[in-house]
């Protein structure tokens, strides 16, 4: 069948993006007509000379990339290019055997794109990587309090919040966003199916979806090689993978790991960089490194520790861990507990607790006996049944045919 797969980036620049290529790189060797609609460049060497694959990128510039400020402010809010572009593209196509998959348009095309294909009739299916299909910074996190939002998304207590990152008056422009979005851009009215990619992700998003939508829960794969297992054991470095922001928990990793004395190994960058050194001094801070490279790094941890604040929808990194034998402690609130049971392959504690978290290194540290045993357990479970691509490719092909269906079946 025809494919057009909608995402900001033609390159890949995060977890979103990686899922996004690589499905539209594996969908279109397996005999499928793909076509990558991108607002930015450059294209992924890995998506050039594959046979069934094309890719349309406007060459723009993401929101926090463009230089003129009034153009990423008007733009962010309607991108009238990328509303031509897929109509043009879908012009080319057969409306009975064109899915077009929505993975993410916030930071380039936006919403524009879903109001174009949806006015042509064309199923429209979006995988929930974030939570802006519902709430205006897509995240459901209260920056000010560092807490989970209970507020009603778009409900004036929620648009008098001031819960961004930055300050109101950005709060306001993503409020501005998100009208254009539930009104012309028919997000997520237009929209008749939707992909959690992980339970805790469904269980949020159920409740702020359109009635009738459909919602199917579709794992993301996991770009992990068997290798031999990691004897923890013999590891010391309890490890932080990913972007150094508040949300994510990394100076409450720093604070916490300071009160264990144990050493603590950020893989990262961000903007919390200094507030980690400044609370644990002795904390080391790599910057972004390569794929591989950060796996490297990542074998040498006796866990890795995933503290992030906000519930996340799924938590690529934890999964990674536990392919090569490696406990995680995890925000007992975010969808990372999908992956790991308490006590069994690794261990929760109290999101946003630091004496908490510090407990749980403290224990895996004094314990590498039961650390060894738990990442017997996650390598042996995890490959067990491993989130591959192929195991994602083919839970799609059977999710495409049902959502151009009008009833919605699965074969």
């Amino acid at each position: 069948m025809n494919i057009v797969l909608v995402t900001d980036f033609a390159h890949i620049n995060g977890g979103a993006s990686k899922v996004a290529l690589g499905s539209a790189r594996a969908l279109a060797v397996r005999g499928h007509r793909v076509v990558v609609m991108a607002g930015v460049g450059p294209v992924d060497a890995s998506l050039t000379d594959v046979e069934n694959l094309s890719v349309e990128c406007l060459g723009q510039h993401d929101l926090l990339g463009n230089p003129n400020r009034l153009s990423a402010a008007v733009k962010g809010i309607w991108n009238w290019e990328a509303s031509a572009r897929i109509k043009a593209i879908l012009n080319e196509l057969p409306l009975e055997d064109t899915v077009v998959h929505v993975h993410m348009w916030g930071k380039a095309l936006t919403s524009s794109v879903v109001r174009a294909a949806a006015e042509m009739g064309f199923p429209i299916i979006l995988t929930l990587h974030d939570f802006l299909a519902a709430c205006p910074t897509g995240t459901l996190f209260h920056h000010g309090t560092q807490s989970i939002c209970t507020l009603d998304p778009m409900s004036l207590r929620c648009i008098a919040s001031d819960c961004d990152a930055r300050n109101y008056g950005h709060k306001l422009w993503r409020v501005t966003r998100q009208l254009a979005q539930l009104g012309p851009g028919k997000l997520p009215s237009g929209i008749g199916d939707f992909i959690a990619i992980s339970s805790k992700c469904k269980a949020v998003m159920e409740q702020h979806l359109p009635a009738g939508a459909r919602l199917h829960l579709v794992e993301n794969p996991v770009d992990v090689q068997r290798a031999p297992r990691v004897d923890v054991a013999a590891n010391t470095h309890f490890v932080f993978l990913g972007r150094l922001a508040a949300e994510k928990g990394a100076v409450l990793f720093a604070q916490a790991a300071k009160t264990a004395h144990v050493p603590a190994l950020f893989i990262g960058e961000g903007e919390k960089r200094d507030a980690i050194l400044q609370v644990n001094p002795d904390a080391v801070v790599t910057g972004w490194k390569s794929g591989d490279e950060a796996l490297r790094l990542l074998r040498t941890a006796r866990a890795l520790v995933f503290p992030s604040l906000w519930q996340e929808t799924q938590g690529l990194v934890v999964a990674e861990a536990l392919a090569m034998g490696i406990p995680a402690i995890v925000a007992d609130s975010s969808a990372a507990t999908d992956w790991v049971m308490d006590g069994h392959n690794g261990l929760w504690f109290r999101s946003g607790d630091p004496q908490d978290l510090s407990a749980k290194m403290c224990y895996l540290r004094d314990q590498p006996e039961e650390a060894a045993r738990m990442g017997h357990r996650a390598y042996d479970s995890y490959w067990a049944e491993p989130a591959t691509v192929r195991r994602h490719i083919s839970a799609l092909e059977l999710l495409y045919p049902a959502v151009c269906s009008p009833t919605g079946a699965i074969a």
